[in-house]
């Protein structure tokens, strides 16, 4: 087999895998669009292919007031959305700075240490974490939900900040202190805007998980008025049948706003993971 054989082969394949990557990827994603948009006879009939017919009664159902609490889960969401980025973004900075620009007495030691919350999820101390807040009187609020987000990602968003911040060279520092600025006015006029690529990067990583965290609100919320998006949806599930095209409909709704923000964001998030901070 010649060379030219084994590159066509090789292409040939990689093609392969990626297209099966991509259905595999998109497939769940189109059985929830076009559910949305048929009756739930229809989706237990043709749970797979297009509709018959466009019927938007589910979506009018959901959007209404009336009839759903669409629109207060989404602003639940929203609130303990933008109460997570704001506590990552503002703690991953402060971290990554004093652990990338301040030299103290065991610092990797402790950035090591710091790190271990890489190897705790969520799940595995949701139990301990649970009896701590109910001390403290967290259960049934937004804080609840927003502290222990931004905690089990600081570890990770840190270590991302870290990586960035020691990049920009001494010679800035150095030149900001001859100028009289000091440590937290260097972070706050010279690190910070030269790093929007990773601080968008974190924010937009924390945005998608708290969109889409599901046990953390069901542990702590007891008031349904305070449900998030992925808790609203289990008001369309009864004990004994579910409407399912309602539920497909509502996740729909539910992922459009992250998509977006993350469609938005794309370069910045590529750019904050593959750049530095300061280009030669």
């Amino acid at each position: 087999m010649n060379k030219t054989n084994s590159n066509i082969i090789y292409k040939a394949l990689k093609v392969l895998f990626l297209t099966i990557i991509v259905i595999y990827t998109i497939f769940p994603l189109w059985v929830m669009f076009w559910g949305g948009l048929k009756t739930s006879g229809e989706l237990r009939g043709n749970p797979f292919g297009f509709p018959k017919a466009f019927k938007f009664d589910a979506i009018a159902t959901i959007l209404n007031p009336a009839t759903s609490t669409f629109f207060r889960n989404l602003v639940n969401s929203l609130i303990i959305m933008v109460g997570t980025v704001v506590v990552d973004v503002v703690l991953c900075c402060l971290t990554g700075f004093t652990f990338a620009r301040i030299k103290f007495w065991g610092r990797e030691l402790l950035y090591n240490y710091f790190l271990l919350g890489l190897l705790f999820p969520l799940a595995v101390a949701i139990l301990p974490m649970y009896l701590q807040m109910r001390k403290v009187g967290l259960i049934d609020s937004y804080l609840g939900i927003i502290l222990p987000q931004a905690a089990f990602n600081l570890a990770f968003h840190t270590m991302l900040t870290r990586s960035f911040f020691a990049q920009i060279p001494m010679d800035l520092e150095e030149a900001a202190t001859i100028d009289g600025c000091g440590r937290l006015g260097f972070l706050m006029r010279m690190v910070i805007p030269l790093s929007k690529p990773i601080i968008t990067t974190i924010g937009v990583l924390a945005l998608v998980a708290s969109w889409n965290q599901f046990l953390l609100p069901l542990l702590v919320l007891n008031d349904q008025k305070k449900y998030t998006l992925p808790l609203g949806v289990m008001q369309y599930q009864g004990q004994y049948s579910t409407d399912w095209s309602q539920v497909l409909a509502y996740l729909t709704l539910a992922l459009i706003p992250a998509v977006v923000f993350y469609a938005l964001a794309q370069k910045e998030i590529v750019a904050g993971l593959t750049s530095g901070a300061v280009k030669e």
